[in-house]
């Protein structure tokens, strides 16, 4: 396994990070442990969550089975950059304080996570979604303060424009605070839009890319080859499927010319993106853990790069966004 540093933190993280979404509403607590200590075995030391994720009824579900799993000992804890979220309701009687990022939200979020995951700190903080409602100065000085107080290492973002990437950096410098280390946006092959604004901002200001949905929904997963096989798919999956099957007929043969599972040429493209640290995969199994893996292992060559830019073109029409609509 590889590791790059996230963004301009000193940290260094493997290039694969593990997506713990489905960590309780569908992967047991035991299969959800196997898969961890896999992962970690393999040398993925990045791991994402949320204290959102878990069921409607028991919100934080899956940072406790995180926590339980750190529990075990070991070099669990040691070896694990925990990366976690706040902004989402987590009281199933929604009242206007419990969401977004007031500085009241945070701190009450900050201890309520560090509780489930059982550390005293939680290494990498992430804003899952932007506030409209809240300043960004008292974001900042709320994060500034988990920072000096020991409970948060570094903070990130989830889901923002490039305008608000710019924003939390520019007024970070002001306070002298580092400020953003990284973002985690929906990036793969199919939805390249980041490409356009998110993306540079992020380069310009050494914000590393985290990408969540690497596959697309399962779009990029050797999609055409499992539903010929038989293997059932949602209604969401077939309207894809229809809506991109002459790209999605080209890829799959391109990756079968290359002798590449569909989804390790999916992943290893992401990895050689600029800017890109990780992509977050996903499992629900620990066999799905174990076929990722040598994805992280896959060098693409530029003649292949080349092809899937063609069938997969960026929005910005291969030029460096946003300078393609500068003139």
């Amino acid at each position: 396994m590889q590791y790059v540093k996230l963004g301009k933190a000193g940290l260094q993280v493997s290039r694969l990070c593990l997506g713990t979404m489905n960590f309780g509403p569908t992967t047991p607590e035991g299969e959800a442990h196997k898969i961890m200590d896999k992962a970690l075995e393999a040398g993925v030391n990045f791991f994402d969550t949320a204290n959102g994720y878990g069921s409607e009824i028991r919100h934080g579900l899956t940072e406790e089975i995180i926590g339980n799993w750190f529990a075990l000992g070991g070099v669990r804890r040691e070896r694990v950059i925990i990366a976690t979220k706040v902004f989402c309701p987590m009281d199933p009687k929604w009242a206007p304080n419990k969401s977004g990022l007031s500085a009241r939200h945070i701190r009450e979020q900050v201890d309520a996570s560090l509780r489930r995951l059982k550390v005293d700190y939680i290494d990498l903080y992430q804003m899952h979604h932007v506030s409209r409602g809240t300043p960004v100065e008292e974001a900042l000085q709320t994060f500034e303060i988990l920072v000096r107080q020991g409970k948060v290492l570094y903070i990130g973002s989830s889901n923002f424009a490039g305008w608000h990437i710019t924003q939390y950096a520019e007024q970070a410098a002001k306070r002298n605070f580092v400020g953003l280390v990284s973002e985690q946006s929906h990036y793969n092959l199919v939805q390249r839009s980041v490409e356009a604004e998110v993306l540079p901002a992020c380069r310009y200001y050494n914000v590393g890319m985290i990408c969540w949905s690497p596959l697309g929904g399962g779009l990029l997963g050797g999609v055409l080859k499992k539903l010929t096989e038989g293997r059932r798919s949602n209604e969401w999956i077939q309207k894809q499927v229809e809506a991109n099957r002459p790209k999605l007929e080209a890829y799959e043969k391109l990756c079968a010319d290359i002798n590449a599972e569909p989804a390790h040429v999916a992943l290893a493209w992401l990895l050689s993106r600029p800017g890109v640290v990780a992509p977050i995969i996903g499992p629900r199994t620990l066999t799905q853990l174990e076929a990722s893996l040598p994805a992280a292992e896959l060098k693409l060559s530029d003649e292949t790069l080349k092809k899937l830019d063609e069938i997969w073109p960026s929005p910005s029409g291969g030029k460096e966004g946003p300078e393609a609509w500068a003139w």
